[in-house]
């Protein structure tokens, strides 16, 4: 731990998005570095209110760019001096990426371009230690490897097979940078993580979703039958992961970090078992008998508004994530358990009613996304 007192400043990019921000928070909370730059475009997914109340804070400075832009993001570089650069910044919900994929490939793949440009020459004006020192960092997916069977898991190894915009347009961003480590001696490190959920996540994912509409009494949609299998991390262990491997990760190399269901002896959920899972504890933490909502329904049980709705294209059946890796070379493993994280989570959510309502006001009423028309 004496070596973190030498660090100073570092980019995270995306850092007003939902995983970002929560990494800008564990690491002011819990690493002694001088400074977070946060650069975020502020789409409808990343805002100003996941950090705002970190500020002020002279260790952190907020830059609204787009890291597709290639000059700025230079200049960026140059002007902060960073020994890392964090990339988050993704277009990350798979529905939008079937409705339009073009933004996904601009934010996802031309961005880690710009990126990867911009600190190549960067590095090149570093001193030799500087060089050395140096860390690009860039946070990735498990849906780049495509879907698994009812056995087997995804490893650092795993060929790639995307089966939608989203996940193609990370993997896209994968191969530039593992290339830029191979072809330019950039010090690059890939991370591929599992399904997130915790605080400040957008509303159109599949937790907060659930979470939002059973509190309002609408129906809480499940695709398909319902047994899509997903490997669930709580964000925290993500972030936690991911300085893992900042710090003692070996430059070259892609890191798997998932829910780590192998490594743990937990049983894999289906969404529709996770969808119950989040009824029941709102069952216990905000009884339908109290939600004003649900009164007129005479609902007796969250899991009353369950519907079913046609599948999403493409939908991957199943995904698992081998962490042998993480934990061998790394001595990492999710400190969370499910349960205990989803009741964190949701009352997060009972509690921050406002945060939901101004970052979906005007943008996102949770309608349907990603359906062929």
């Amino acid at each position: 731990m004496k070596a973190l007192n030498r660090l100073n400043s570092i980019i995270v990019t995306g850092g007003a998005g939902f995983i970002g921000s929560n990494f800008v928070r564990y690491t002011l909370s819990r690493i002694p570095i001088d400074r977070v730059i946060v650069v975020d475009k502020l789409t409808y997914a990343g805002h100003r209110e996941n950090i705002e109340d970190l500020f002020p804070n002279k260790r952190l400075l907020f830059v609204k760019a787009d890291i597709a832009n290639g000059p700025k993001m230079h200049r960026l570089l140059f002007n902060v001096r960073p020994w890392a650069l964090l990339n988050f910044a993704a277009e990350t919900h798979v529905d939008r990426s079937i409705d339009d994929p073009r933004s996904f490939v601009r934010s996802n793949l031309v961005g880690t371009f710009e990126l990867l440009e911009a600190s190549r020459e960067y590095r090149s004006r570093l001193t030799p230690s500087g060089r050395k020192r140096f860390r690009f960092l860039h946070v990735s997916t498990d849906e780049v490897y495509g879907t698994l069977g009812s056995r087997g898991y995804f490893s650092e190894e795993t060929t790639y097979a995307p089966n939608s915009p989203y996940a193609a347009s990370k993997a896209g961003a994968d191969h530039l940078v593992r290339a830029y480590g191979k072809t330019y001696g950039l010090p690059v490190l890939i991370t591929n993580c599992s399904n997130n959920f915790g605080p400040h996540q957008y509303p159109e994912k599949l937790i907060p979703l659930i979470i939002l509409n059973a509190l309002e009494g609408k129906p809480l949609p499940v695709y398909g039958d319902g047994r899509q299998i997903r490997d669930w991390l709580y964000v925290e262990d993500h972030c936690d992961g991911i300085w893992r491997v900042l710090r003692r990760g070996r430059p070259g190399e892609k890191y798997n970090i998932g829910g780590c269901n192998r490594l743990t002896k937990k049983a894999e959920l289906t969404n529709l078992e996770l969808v119950k899972k989040i009824c029941d504890l709102l069952d216990r933490l905000h009884p339908p008998a109290r939600n004003l909502n649900l009164l007129s329904k005479r609902v007796r049980s969250y899991r009353n508004l369950i519907t079913f709705v046609p599948d999403r294209p493409g939908h991957d059946r199943r995904y698992a994530i081998d962490g042998t890796k993480m934990y061998k070379e790394l001595k990492w493993r999710p400190r969370h358990p499910i349960t205990s994280a989803l009741e964190e989570t949701i009352r997060w959510y009972i509690d921050h009613p406002g945060w939901c309502r101004r970052v979906q006001a005007g943008r996102y009423h949770r309608e349907r996304l990603g359906l062929l028309r």
